[in-house]
């Protein structure tokens, strides 16, 4: 049996856990190893069975307790390449990696014991940033939280796999009506910034299959979007194809600054 949960899931922070009972791990850090501690648990997880980290990118939102949790618990910490160059000289993670360096190129898969794991490139404003494609134990995962546009690759993984986890960051209206400047609102709709709801649940409706069982939302801003807009405008996109949100597809909006219900596989 696999578990799934998001431990934070926004510009607050982002951390997301799969595991079973022989392997466990983290998608991202952007919050501290006392609160991963704390949410875990309140999922029965032990932290110490955490046996490595898969990084996106190296916004602050993604990586601020990589460093300090790798230091702490020893775990490897897998990125491409180039993603950790940049970890080398971030200031979250500067000197704590020793020893936890492991790579991961684009399109190529990793193993650790249950678990394949294959990044792939995505547009967003960082120095590099990935989702990843995941098989565990047959159970195949597409994690992607920040990317602002749908790419080829997204829709490729996304047709492959049994369980989403897809960025919908913002209601365009809330955005364009709201109080960020001029030049916020343009980088986040350009095509390196995130992802609308309406863009989503158009690419929802291009990737949905029979065999895809979860649809997980994440990565909604807390100022320019709700959960109950994010999930209306994608299971509104089901419903024109002739899916039920919740009855063919499970769809759930991941929250922000807590830890979501546990989901089993």
């Amino acid at each position: 049996m696999i578990k799934f949960f998001s431990l934070s899931s926004g510009s607050n922070g982002n951390c997301y856990y799969i595991g079973n009972e022989n392997t466990a791990f983290l998608i991202d850090s952007g919050i501290g190893p006392r609160t991963v501690k704390k949410r875990l648990q309140e999922h029965g997880i032990d932290i110490n069975s955490i046996e490595f980290v898969l990084v996106t990118h190296d916004h602050i939102d993604h990586i601020k307790g990589v460093g300090v949790l790798s230091e702490k618990y020893s775990l490897p910490v897998y990125a491409t390449s180039l993603l950790h160059k940049s970890l080398d000289n971030h200031p979250c993670t500067r000197c704590r990696l020793s020893g936890s360096v492991r790579k991961c190129e684009p399109h190529t898969p990793t193993r650790y014991k249950d678990v394949e794991f294959t990044p792939f490139v995505v547009p967003h404003d960082a120095t590099e940033t990935v989702g990843y494609h995941i098989n565990f134990n047959g159970i195949k995962f597409t994690f992607l939280t920040d990317l602002g546009e749908v790419t080829q690759d997204v829709i490729d993984y996304c047709k492959m796999s049994n369980v989403i986890i897809f960025e919908s960051n913002y209601d365009l209206d809330m955005l364009l009506e709201g109080s960020y400047s001029p030049e916020l609102k343009v980088r986040i709709m350009q095509g390196c910034g995130h992802l609308s709801n309406e863009q989503t649940a158009s690419a929802i409706k291009r990737v949905y299959h029979k065999g895809l069982s979860h649809i997980f939302l994440c990565h909604l801003s807390e100022n320019n979007n709700t959960p109950a807009k994010a999930y209306k405008q994608v299971a509104e996109a089901l419903h024109s194809i002739g899916v039920k949100a919740d009855k063919d597809v499970h769809l759930s909006c991941l929250p922000r600054r807590e830890v979501s219900d546990l989901y089993t596989f």
